[in-house]
């Protein structure tokens, strides 16, 4: 046991280190991390089993030593952590503290929200477990500072949600809860205050993943896209990435249905549940690819509504096949994308 547990420790994307001085390195493409993502941290681990993630509690090695999202997280003091954000507010518009499935980490993800609270104005999200909650502790995780929150559902049918994360995996997290404690926190914390994680490439349709995405917008939430990236000593470390056209044609959709721009019902599928039309014209397509934005990481906001948690290369190697951009796309990535999304 080596003591360096949360709340008084935390740890932090290699990204956030960087971004804060506490590690040394540069950003592919000059990009940038406003976002400090911090991590609970415990010796016994988190306790589920998901088939995708590196902190699954059937990974071997130590949990502290092991990696999420392919990088490592380094621990460090969260009081040292928090006078290194009022140090560096200038940089900073956003920190998300993520939960992990284990009984101290109610009470711990509280005490941090409230550390933080009280030395910054930065506004704090929370990335939860469902399965531990109840409607009384999403309440006070509002109380305690907290503004937005994140739910990573991540699979986008029951099925593949069992599969994944559940029963099929002999983990604990079940469909029902992640969505009953999704709607409870959009109607605690309101409209657009709720991002939903999914991931492409788990084994849905592109059908499936529009469907899943409609419903977050109707419920009132904001949809927060990812590319599968395989992690090393996963159960999926062989899972190869969705392609390109796939994730491309999923961005593009979650933009006009979070930005309310077309419905999932207006968009036309091939044989394979493929989408072809998005329900726009050729020129409002056209237009809206050039702009890039759809393209860029989907993450919450800072307070001019630009996207904070950006996540660089989270979801692949920096490069020049990069899955959600940190940056809006040049003209030579547009032109790239544009391919891409024609690319059945």
């Amino acid at each position: 046991m080596n003591n360096m547990e949360s709340p008084e420790y935390m740890r932090m994307s290699l990204a956030a280190a960087m971004t804060l001085g506490f590690k040394e390195g540069r950003f592919y493409r000059g990009a940038t991390l406003p976002c400090v993502n911090l991590l609970l941290t415990y010796d016994e681990g988190c306790v589920g089993a998901c088939s995708y993630c590196g902190l699954s509690r059937k990974r071997e090695g130590e949990y502290p030593e092991k990696s999420f999202i392919r990088v490592s997280w380094p621990t460090y003091k969260t009081d040292d952590i928090i006078d290194r954000m009022v140090e560096k507010k200038d940089k900073l518009k956003r920190v998300c503290i993520s939960m992990v499935t284990n009984k101290k980490a109610v009470h711990d993800t509280i005490d941090v929200t409230e550390r933080i609270r009280a030395k910054t104005n930065l506004p704090i999200s929370l990335l939860i477990t469902p399965t531990l909650l109840s409607r009384e502790d999403l309440v006070n995780f509002k109380k305690s500072g907290a503004e937005m929150i994140g739910v990573a559902v991540d699979a986008v049918t029951p099925e593949l949600f069992d599969k994944h994360r559940g029963k099929g995996i002999k983990g604990p997290h079940r469909w029902e809860k992640y969505w009953e404690v999704t709607e409870q926190a959009l109607e605690i914390f309101g409209e657009n205050m709720v991002g939903v994680h999914l991931i492409v490439g788990l084994g849905e349709t592109e059908r499936e993943m529009a469907k899943t995405m409609q419903k977050v917008r109707d419920m009132g939430g904001r949809t927060h896209l990812f590319s599968f990236f395989p992690e090393e000593g996963s159960k999926l470390e062989k899972h190869s990435q969705p392609p390109a056209g796939q994730f491309r044609r999923m961005q593009f959709a979650r933009f006009l249905l979070d930005e309310c721009l077309s419905t999932e019902g207006e968009f036309v599928y091939d044989e394979n549940d493929r989408v072809v039309a998005f329900g726009l014209n050729e020129d409002e397509l056209d237009l809206l690819t050039d702009l890039g934005t759809p393209f860029m990481t989907s993450g919450c906001p800072d307070e001019e509504g630009e996207v904070a948690c950006n996540r660089p290369y989270g979801d692949s190697m920096p490069g020049p096949d990069i899955r959600s951009f940190p940056f809006c796309p040049k003209k030579e990535d547009v032109e790239k994308i544009r391919r891409q999304l024609e690319t059945y």
